[in-house]
């Protein structure tokens, strides 16, 4: 297990309710097992196996991980053709614009032509390529009715809500952290809005990575002997209107494209 160097990176992803189901007397215990070997991820009976899979195997994983959502990217874009592109993209809440149609992620025009293609002037990376697509594919088009629940608290969630975690807010929240300025970049490159401040965060700011997905990112400066805290936040119809895993993906998407301004910005 090198990819972990303590027990407290395995529990951070385990659903931390000792359940005893994989017959060791808590979650940590399970981790430190793990840790040296004793357990494999997937014997918790809790964690996804996507998950778990995710979260093992040697230092390409991520190149193959990337690979795998190329892929993706491809299939969804050989189904565009096969669609009434104009209408999807009505119910979804974009536009028609010359050559395709336009549907905004972060505030940017990502414009999807008829054979799929995918052009922005902003950073596009597969991790955002492939929820978009499944979006103007797939997505139902609800309305979303403003209130804000955790990942672990939708349909489908609990299993993601580690990995989600691991892999989305604690990043955001090293950026944070490191660039006080992060949240004035969120609202003026990436058409946010800092909103009236939910769950007593120091900041909230709302943003919109698919027209009708908005997240709420909260945000707690450390305090006395408080370390900081970041959270993301979805719309109760977000599992519907997209589903948890692409969710996750999206997650992973954004926190690629803000690191990259982070890096041009200094």
């Amino acid at each position: 297990m090198a990819r972990f160097s303590t027990p407290l990176q395995i529990y951070r992803l385990l659903p931390q309710t000792n359940c005893r189901q994989c017959h060791l007397p808590a979650c940590l215990a399970f981790a430190a097992a793990v840790l040296k070997g004793e357990r494999q991820l997937a014997d918790c009976p809790y964690l996804a196996p996507e998950v778990a899979a995710a979260e093992v195997g040697d230092g390409g994983e991520r190149a193959s991980m990337d690979r795998n959502m190329d892929e993706a990217a491809a299939r969804l874009q050989a189904r565009i053709g096969g669609i009434d592109l104009v209408a999807r993209a009505a119910a979804a809440g974009g536009r028609q614009v010359a050559g395709g149609v336009a549907v905004q992620c972060l505030g940017k025009d990502f414009c999807i032509a008829p054979d799929g293609a995918v052009t922005s002037q902003c950073h596009i990376n597969p991790w955002v390529t492939v929820p978009l697509l499944h979006y103007l594919l797939e997505s139902p088009g609800l309305v979303p009715v403003g209130e804000w629940v955790a990942m672990r608290d939708l349909a489908g969630g609990p299993a993601w809500s580690p990995l989600f975690g691991r892999r989305c807010e604690e990043p955001l929240q090293r950026l944070a952290d490191r660039r006080p300025g992060l949240f004035a970049d969120l609202v003026g490159i990436f058409s946010g809005r800092e909103t009236a401040r939910y769950f007593d965060a120091d900041i909230s700011i709302l943003l919109r990575p698919l027209p009708r997905v908005p997240i709420l990112i909260c945000y707690w400066r450390p305090e006395d002997d408080l370390d900081s805290r970041l959270r993301v936040y979805f719309d109760r119809t977000a599992e519907r209107n997209l589903g948890v895993e692409l969710l996750h993906t999206l997650g992973v998407g954004m926190v690629a494209m803000f690191e990259k301004i982070g890096l041009h910005h200094g």
